[in-house]
């Protein structure tokens, strides 16, 4: 009996799908990512109570090199169990989901295969219906079904859709609709597109090249899996200069990048400024809180002080700093709604963003059309994208270091640091709790010199302790970690070398 618990990773599949790297096993095989797609065809069965010989499912990769593989074998397990599977090939996951809501295509659920940003030997799957993706345990009751008795045997059919033209077209429409001028409503503009050898191309030659912008400047729009110039990854610092050269030597208005699968998004301004992380959420806060006066923005717990106040100084709205995991922030905004709370953005530091208008979908092609929207109608006033940031307020240093809990069994050792770290707050004179936490352990400081705040939080599925440090002040930073070195040094199971070079 296959046991497939190792391939969890919260509300996807994740695993090692190519050798190549010295101690990474092949883990995600043929066979898992067959049973994987029967005990899908099992569990949406039941959900749509419908035999599954009666479903559709949509099936779409990135450019990874195990892509095509697993595709061909996740569409084997579906179509064994009677599933008719229409094979999306090259896709976006925010794409894959959009095949269960688009007209003309209106799936039972989807399939992405995609391990995001990781590196080229890692895949993943990623499970959608028309309410959105899968939750934590309803991949917990998949991997429970993939390694009981599953159908087989069957003969359901496939066929072939262009579903990323489709989608590509469904953009087209909505910044055409936003922006109001005409069929090239972006003629004018220079673009520059990095979707650095992922599934992002389309957004560079199926929306902004239809809509009369110049992409000239755009890079690394081919797929290749081997990503042969940078890590797909906006947080990467290697992929933010490469999309910041382009823009500024091209003389862009804007820069968009992307990461391999369009879940996540990042931006640069003409003058080579990065609209990523706290300034990505704070232009998007921007935009959608025009059309949602007082709306709540909803952003995981490593969000700047500064972002809070331009949330709820300048914009006027409600910011609330929640947990790390798009899927934490984007249910949290969904539960808000629920008791009547007007939630129009869910977004995370790391680009993955989800509006109340778009299914509260993490999607990186439609926070870019957004931003596309908003860049053409200021033209029209003879401002540009980064005068509605320029009241945010930057701090003067700002650090993340990771700490290895070196056990087998570390949750229990990193919850245990940060409990004590809670009591250890209220001996230390200057330290104040942040009340608006619901992460780790966040504290603020307000002495001259070191103003700024700290957070230590478990991460969400790795043996690490990561510490978000920011201060307004020159050299404050260091001060700050210098004070969590003294709490934290006596922990012996921590990998604190990280901290110790910082502070040298």
């Amino acid at each position: 009996m296959a046991d497939y618990a190792h391939l969890k990773n919260g509300s996807d599949i994740r695993g090692v799908a190519l050798d190549g790297v010295p101690g990474e096993a092949v883990n995600l095989t043929e066979q898992a990512a067959r049973d994987l797609g029967a005990a899908f065809a099992v569990w949406l069965a039941d959900k749509k109570k419908k035999a599954t010989g009666a479903l559709t499912v949509a099936v779409g990769r990135d450019s990874r090199l195990s892509g095509p593989s697993l595709l061909t074998a996740v569409s084997a397990g579906l179509r064994g169990a009677g599933v008719t599977v229409y094979d999306c090939a090259m896709a976006s996951t925010p794409a894959m989901f959009m095949s269960t809501v688009l007209p003309g295509h209106g799936y039972d659920g989807a399939i992405m295969i995609t391990a995001s940003h990781l590196p080229f030997n890692r895949n993943g799957l990623k499970f959608f219906i028309s309410d959105g993706g899968l939750e934590h345990e309803d991949i917990e009751a998949l991997v429970a079904l993939a390694a009981g008795e599953l159908p087989s045997g069957g003969d359901g059919g496939c066929r072939q859709v262009d579903l990323i033209s489709d989608y590509a077209a469904h953009l087209v429409e909505k910044i055409r609709a936003g922006i109001g001028g005409g069929e090239q409503p972006l003629s004018g503009f220079k673009i520059a597109v990095d979707a650095g050898n992922g599934a992002g191309g389309f957004f560079a030659t199926k929306v902004l090249a239809v809509l009369g912008a110049d992409i000239s400047a755009s890079q690394y729009l081919e797929p290749d899996g081997s990503f042969p110039n940078h890590i797909p990854n906006p947080e990467n610092e290697q992929a933010m200069e490469a999309i910041i050269r382009a823009t500024v030597e091209n003389g862009c208005d804007l820069g968009l990048i992307f990461d391999t699968d369009v879940d996540r998004a990042g931006a640069v301004d003409a003058g080579g400024h990065e609209i990523n992380r706290n300034r990505l959420i704070a232009l998007l806060a921007a935009i959608v809180l025009e059309d949602c006066p007082g709306g709540t923005i909803v952003t995981d717990s490593v969000t700047s002080s500064h972002l809070a106040a331009f949330i709820t100084d300048e914009l006027h709205g409600v910011h609330r700093r929640f947990k790390r995991g798009y899927k934490n922030v984007i249910n949290e905004a969904i539960r808000l709604e629920k008791t009547g709370v007007a939630a129009p953005l869910a977004i995370e530091t790391s680009g993955h963003g989800a509006l109340k208008e778009n299914y509260y979908l993490d999607d990186g092609a439609y926070l870019c059309a957004k931003i596309l929207i908003k860049a053409a109608k200021l033209r029209a006033e003879g401002k540009t994208i980064d005068s509605m940031l320029a009241d945010l307020k930057e701090p003067a240093e700002a650090a993340e270091l990771r700490f290895k809990i070196e056990l087998d069994d570390f949750a229990p050792y990193g919850k245990q640091v940060l409990c004590d770290l809670e009591q250890y707050v209220n001996t230390q004179p200057g330290w104040q709790m942040a009340a608006d936490n619901f992460e780790g352990i966040r504290v603020n400081f307000t002495e001259a010199g070191q103003r700024g705040w700290f957070l230590l939080r478990m991460s969400l599925h790795d043996p690490i302790l990561p510490l978000n440090i920011e201060s307004d002040d020159v050299g404050g930073a260091k001060k700050i970690a210098q004070q969590v070195y003294d709490f934290i040094k006596s922990y012996d199971k921590l990998d604190l070398s990280p901290l110790e070079c910082y502070i040298r």
